[in-house]
């Protein structure tokens, strides 16, 4: 099923973008707005200078224009598709899944900003998280720039797993590097539209990561570079059917639904109260059950 297309965090690599705001600081907007009063006042022997018009707030700047993810939820990703992992090795996507959810990041290597706050997100998130990459899941991340090397891929590794601080972690997470026919192919497949910018040499791209099943179906897509650790959790759980993850977490999953537009989970407040109401049963239950028995007693007598 194709949802609806979200932009996220976005730029060239560097920089966020998004339409022209005042700023909340009175004193830097009174600089903008003497800056645009300067720029309105006739220029010698040029006649009068016009700022140019801000593009419609639905309206991505030209830069931007090919740039945006569109949720390709429940479609499956092709697996036979070639890439080599950090160590130099030929793998196919189809390695890493049938076991275990997977949770798949789209980067380049060597972007100056978005994509390594992209990676310390997950990394912090997945921290908090008691699942281990390789047990319960895995992580796959992948660049989209066909000149990023298994080199490149392997000191990115280094720097996250140094930040992860879990020894099985480096078993469960991969860095992937490929051609630009796999990258193609696999962007395309999860909805990932980017876009290269020769001036600057960097990439206009937005920000998220995608769960999958271990059959390889896209399952859920969270935006931005910070990722809340319950929404993964409950994700991959999902992701997993139920296969991991504890009876509270399966509690949580019949109270939350998932909402693919916001990213993240909901509560349902009717399910809630449903199970509220349940706690609330069996605790009184119980109550009445331990009186009687204790009423039940045959006293002692005294002798």
């Amino acid at each position: 099923m194709r949802g609806t297309k979200q932009y996220g965090s976005s730029g060239f690599g560097n920089s966020a973008s998004g339409n022209f705001k005042l700023l909340g600081n009175p004193m830097k907007n009174g600089v903008l707005i003497a800056l645009a009063l300067l720029l309105s006042l006739p220029a010698m022997g040029q006649g009068v200078l016009e700022a140019p018009a801000a593009p419609p707030a639905n309206m991505r700047p030209p830069g931007l224009k090919h740039v945006g993810i569109e949720q390709h939820l429940d479609e499956q990703i092709p697996l036979n598709l070639a890439f080599k992992d950090e160590n130099g090795k030929s793998v196919q996507l189809g390695d890493y899944f049938g076991k275990r959810p997977v949770v798949l990041s789209l980067v380049y290597f060597r972007c100056p900003m978005l994509c390594g706050q992209l990676l310390e997100g997950l990394e912090s998130t997945l921290r908090v998280i008691d699942f281990d990459p390789g047990k319960q899941f895995d992580v796959i991340t992948v660049s989209f720039d066909p000149s990023d090397t298994p080199a490149v891929a392997a000191a990115k590794k280094a720097e996250i797993m140094a930040r992860y601080k879990r020894p099985s972690a480096a078993g469960g997470w991969h860095f992937l590097t490929g051609s630009q026919e796999s990258i193609d192919a696999l962007t395309k497949a999860v909805g990932f539209e980017y876009q290269y910018d020769k001036r600057t040499d960097q990439f206009a791209h937005a920000t998220a990561i995608m769960v999958l099943t271990p059959g390889g179906k896209l399952t859920q897509y969270y935006y931005g570079i910070e990722f809340p650790p319950k929404d993964l959790r409950l994700g991959l759980i999902q992701a997993s059917q139920n296969k991991i993850g504890t009876v509270v977490d399966q509690v949580l999953l019949y109270c939350y639904h998932y909402d693919p537009d916001a990213g993240r989970y909901s509560a349902l407040i009717g399910r809630v109260l449903q199970v509220a109401g349940g706690i609330t049963i069996l605790v009184l239950g119980g109550f009445i059950l331990v009186m009687f028995r204790l009423e039940s007693r045959p006293k002692r007598q005294n002798v």
